[in-house]
């Protein structure tokens, strides 16, 4: 081989390392992009985030809302759904909050409340003043949180699934918690079938609420792309049908 084929060859192999490399680093910073990213709030929510003589919102250690006239018995432990700043919920929880119950929604590990379905230990500990814990959450945010009460029926009180349903693995069934399972009449994945499929992992009194013409993501208030619009209903009704029936556990909780 001559020594201009060498120097070629040399100068190839060189030109594919820094292609790898190169491919190598694109993908690292495109899956921390990924990993890290959450859907922001649109500006109702936004909004919701400003305390006043009703609610003081504060953002740690968790985004909390509490009623600012009388300290709170009750209070409700949100697992936001996937890749979801939990800012986008706070439009449901303020006016939740003003009702007298305290709202604690934690930032999870890479935005999936999966990876930290425990969480909820820790809040309880930080808030040894409240009497009752109802958990929840949207999409796998209610998966979490079905399965941490599922592991902890000593310490939660009710459970409210906002689009979502139990793991296979996590049956409470046999607890007397009142349960609440609400979901859109649009939605793609929990539906009818899906929530039919999965009715002998909750206890046979649980509510079920179908909000016709609601989504998925009118569950809350992020920003989201075009295509996944999918309610025939306004976000500000479907939030009413979601206020109402949360509050409803919640009462019955305190009573």
């Amino acid at each position: 081989m001559s020594s201009a084929s060498k120097k070629s060859m040399i100068k190839a192999r060189r030109w594919l390392l820094s292609l790898i490399v190169a491919l190598i680093i694109w993908a690292f910073i495109w899956g921390i992009q990924w990993a890290t990213f959450a859907r922001p709030p649109l500006p109702e929510a936004v909004a919701a985030l400003e305390s006043d003589d009703l609610v003081e919102v504060s953002k740690e250690p968790w985004l909390n809302f509490s009623p600012v006239e009388e300290a709170p018995t009750t209070g409700f432990i949100f697992y936001p759904g996937g890749r979801i700043n939990p800012q986008g919920y706070a439009s449901l929880m303020n006016p939740i909050a003003a009702k007298g119950y305290l709202i604690v929604i934690p930032v999870m590990p890479i935005n999936m409340a999966i990876f930290d379905s425990d969480v909820a230990d820790e809040i309880i500990a930080y808030y040894p003043d409240i009497d009752h814990w109802v958990i929840g959450g949207h999409s796998v945010g209610g998966t979490a949180a079905a399965i941490y009460a599922d592991k902890n029926p000593d310490l939660i009180d009710g459970l409210a699934i906002w689009a979502s349903y139990p793991a296979d693995n996590s049956d409470i069934s046999g607890t007397d918690i009142p349960v609440l399972s609400i979901y859109g009449g649009e939605e793609l994945r929990v539906n009818d079938t899906s929530i039919g499929e999965r009715k002998h992992l909750l206890p046979e009194d649980t509510v079920y609420i179908r909000i016709e013409g609601g989504d998925h993501h009118q569950f809350g208030a992020y920003e989201i792309e075009a295509e996944e619009h999918l309610a025939t209903i306004s976000r500000k009704y479907q939030h009413e049908q979601i206020i109402e029936a949360t509050l409803e556990i919640l009462k019955s909780i305190s009573r």
